[in-house]
């Protein structure tokens, strides 16, 4: 199977429809598919959901599929940094899921491993409960969390193989490996491919079969989500 496509529009052009749930990794701005969140708007898909640990900012990242209203609902744990966001949610233009952050991920992580649901102490007693199945353990209460399974998940890596193995850098290990592992089709969005076999099994983040589709990004922008200066360098 050849996973490697040659530009993110192709990648998702005849897998992603109008109405779908994505996916999306990254923390911050850092370690999020770009040049993926950037075809997604340039195809034009509509009425989206999209599960990410945040919505970027106002002309970057996911802010841009905001801005052009192509998502008609959020689940994140923060939207801080997004105006347009903050703005559309308050109108009543944009839903919205908050989850607590490592709930988030654990959502994300059991949907992979075909886990529907788990219980978990985090939210309980607070609005993130409300709604939900609470239950005892061990004289201690713990609410039910449904898990999550994307239709298309886009994540971002520093290097795969050509049989999508990944290895993530830094920051971008946070949410890029269970965002792979719950797309029920995942594309991955590199700075470098190698041929199979050059890849350490010991340093591979994202086995393979996690992965369906590689684009090759080399040049990413990486923006910095806020830049702070000493008074000596500003």
């Amino acid at each position: 199977m050849n996973k490697v496509f040659s530009s993110a529009q192709e990648a998702l052009s005849d897998v992603m429809r109008d109405g779908q749930t994505i996916a999306v990794g990254g923390f911050g701005l850092c370690g999020i598919p770009e040049a993926l969140i950037l075809a997604v708007k340039r195809l034009g898909f509509q009425n989206l959901t999209a599960i990410s640990n945040n919505a970027g900012v106002d002309d970057f990242g996911l802010g841009i599929l905001l801005v052009s209203r192509q998502v008609k609902k959020m689940i994140a744990s923060y939207v801080g940094e997004n105006k347009e966001f903050e703005r559309q949610y308050l109108a009543g233009e944009l839903e919205l899921e908050f989850t607590p952050q490592g709930t988030l991920a654990e959502k994300l992580r059991a949907g992979g491993c075909g886990i529907p649901a788990f219980f978990t102490k985090t939210g309980v007693g607070t609005i993130v409960a409300d709604g939900k199945e609470i239950r005892e353990f061990d004289g201690r209460k713990y609410v039910l969390e449904r898990s999550l399974v994307a239709d298309i998940s886009l994540v971002k890596a520093w290097k795969a193989d050509r049989a999508g193995n990944l290895v993530y850098r830094y920051t971008a290990r946070n949410f890029n490996p269970v965002v792979a592992m719950a797309g029920m089709i995942t594309i991955a969005e590199v700075e470098e491919i190698v041929e199979n076999g050059m890849l350490d099994p010991d340093e591979i983040h994202t086995p393979g079969i996690y992965v369906h589709r590689i684009v090759l990004n080399a040049n990413p922008e990486k923006r910095i989500e806020q830049r702070t200066l000493s008074p000596a360098t500003a």
